[in-house]
């Protein structure tokens, strides 16, 4: 049953106490219920929150996302407590490949280099030689030199975006997905435009939709000009600026509240609104209020581990597009 206004505001406040206490610092992902996104500290994308995270004094992270998420944070800002609310809270596209899935790949493929989305955990970032944000994939694989064959994983749709804007030979890419972002379909992108084709589309690269929209865009069946592939820190920096009356969103369901937040005039809608993660709506009110008092669950990553995933990052930011997340 939805909290009354009381109810929300007194849990509000008992946050906010906790987190003081406690010495902590609260990060939501853009994905999260509304209101987790609007008791937190900070939103926004995993790998930004992250950095965000590194560089605040709170001696305790406290991450409301899934589980590699909070390994991320842990990687960067060893010293701290790093909380993941809910425990389960784990991620179809990061289960997709394994650190020992990795090791076989690059034995196949000697030499080549393995780009790895951040949306991996912390084992197979540290087999990885570069992370990458949707953000940057394409500037991370184009700093590679020609020649060199390239791994990437784990997310197929967002790697043929990668293919598509390199066009670059070697580059092999693994068959992972997301299932929410799988789930979202070009018809379902086509049945919206044209009930509003004067609409503006944000489609993340993520998606199963991505390529086939932009196909689509090419033959004129789409409008081209109003079909924008965007990471949700992108979305969220077009959202602030967009003249449209209206946009479809072709993300999880949760970004339309911060893209809401940031434009009060134009109308925003989900290509599918059944695209809902799962795992980031177990951090439910409840569960946040549990692990502030608790101290539930501690993330832990090994300092091995730990150390090769974070070469893997720093090569991205040294490239000198760190960009932002997914």
């Amino acid at each position: 049953m939805p909290m009354t206004s009381t109810d929300l505001h007194s849990w509000r406040k008992e946050i906010r106490r906790l987190a003081r206490e406690r010495d902590a610092v609260i990060l939501a992902h853009n994905y999260q219920l509304p209101e987790i996104q609007d008791v937190a500290d900070h939103v926004g994308d995993s790998l930004a929150l992250s950095r965000l995270a590194a560089r605040s004094d709170a001696r305790t992270i406290v991450f409301c996302g899934v589980a590699f998420m909070a390994e991320t944070a842990k990687i960067l800002a060893p010293d701290r407590t790093v909380l993941l609310p809910a425990a389960d809270a784990g991620c179809s596209l990061a289960d997709a490949v394994t650190a020992e899935d990795v090791r076989r790949w690059k034995a196949e493929h000697p030499g080549a280099v393995v780009v790895a989305y951040v949306n991996t955990s912390a084992e197979v970032k540290a087999e990885s030689d570069l992370c990458c944000t949707s953000a940057n994939a394409v500037d991370v694989v184009r700093s590679i030199p020609d020649g060199r064959e390239v791994l990437f994983l784990p997310d197929q749709f967002l790697g043929e975006h990668v293919r598509r804007a390199t066009r670059r030979e070697g580059f092999h890419v693994w068959l992972g997905e997301c299932h929410v972002h799988a789930g979202i379909r070009p018809e379902d992108v086509v049945a919206q435009m044209e009930q509003d084709f004067e609409a503006e589309l944000f489609v993340h690269p993520e998606c199963g939709c991505a390529t086939p929209t932009l196909w689509l865009a090419g033959t004129g069946e789409l409008p081209a000009e109003r079909v924008r592939v965007l990471s949700t820190s992108g979305m969220l920096e077009r959202a602030r600026t967009t003249k449209a009356a209206s946009v479809l969103v072709a993300t999880e369901t949760g970004m339309l509240h911060q893209l809401r937040r940031a434009n009060h005039r134009t109308r925003f809608s989900a290509v599918n609104d059944r695209a809902v993660c799962p795992y980031m709506k177990m951090t439910t009110p409840d569960v946040l209020l549990e692990s502030l008092r608790t101290g539930t669950t501690e993330i832990h990553v090994e300092a091995d581990v730990a150390a090769r995933a974070r070469r893997a990052v720093d090569a991205m930011v040294a490239i000198g597009s760190p960009g932002r997340g997914e």
